[in-house]
């Protein structure tokens, strides 16, 4: 059985005071609850803060992207000896908004993951198609071709341990979210392709998340599908409470 896993992006949002201030009361709000994995992934300059406050505490830290080098003369860049250092668990990756806006490549995310699993850091790995792509019936090609990518750097012991999120890149922020059969449809998909590559037992092992203007309003619908595992949610974790009734979706 795997465990729900919701995870919360916080983009570039929230300075060093407004992240204590949220942390605090989400720890409040959550404190005890097990059923579920919580994750929260501050901007980079919150995350020593958040370290910090969520010690001892059912919350784990992600850091929101990384360099694919150990080190060296990357102006700007943060590595993965940098976040297992500060003592981030996950690291999200290939996030739509990194492929679109930074022009990141199915190739630098697969270098990406390699890093992140070279230091013991779970990679959230993030697949999706946009708008145009879906409407020319193109999403699952598009899709294949991201995932076939980590399946040139991701050995089988190793897969266990990674997460897919599917974020259809026109629903992210739009207020617009996939139906859950949708969403489910697409993870399907998704899953068999680990199968394909590993086995039916790996494959069933590991997360796949959606992504995508997930809300309090439609975290139930999303869930009770077969092969949704959690969400990797945007808007929604920068609220305490919100965050708070996805993580306890089952209450």
């Amino acid at each position: 059985m795997r465990k729900p896993l919701i995870t919360g992006n916080w983009k570039m949002n929230k300075t060093i005071t407004e992240s204590i201030s949220l942390i605090k009361e989400l720890v409040d709000f959550v404190k005890g609850y097990q059923e579920t994995e919580i994750v929260i992934c501050p901007p980079y300059t919150s995350l020593w803060v958040t370290k910090e406050l969520i010690q001892d505490t059912n919350i784990l830290l992600g850091a929101q992207n990384m360099y694919f080098q150990d080190e060296g003369a990357y102006t700007g860049e943060i590595s993965a000896s940098m976040l297992q250092n500060i003592g981030c668990d996950y690291v999200i990756v290939g996030h739509s908004e990194r492929r679109e806006y930074f022009h990141e490549s199915s190739q630098e995310v697969a270098w990406k993951v390699r890093q992140a699993l070279s230091f013991g850091i779970k990679p959230i790995i993030c697949v999706g198609e946009k708008l145009e792509e879906r409407e020319s019936g193109s999403a699952r090609e598009v899709v294949k071709e991201e995932i076939e990518a980590i399946f040139e750097v991701l050995k089988s012991q190793d897969a266990p341990g990674v997460v897919f999120a599917y974020e259809p890149i026109w629903a992210i922020g739009t207020g617009k979210s996939a139906t859950s059969k949708d969403a489910n449809d697409m993870i399907q998909y998704i899953r068999n392709l680990l199968k394909e590559k590993y086995s039916e037992k790996i494959a069933e092992q590991i997360r796949i998340l959606y992504g995508g203007s997930v809300k309090p309003e439609n975290i139930k619908e999303l869930m009770a599908e077969s092969d949704i595992d959690g969400a990797l949610v945007g808007g929604a974790s920068l609220k305490a409470l919100a965050f708070s009734q996805l993580v306890k979706f089952r209450e």
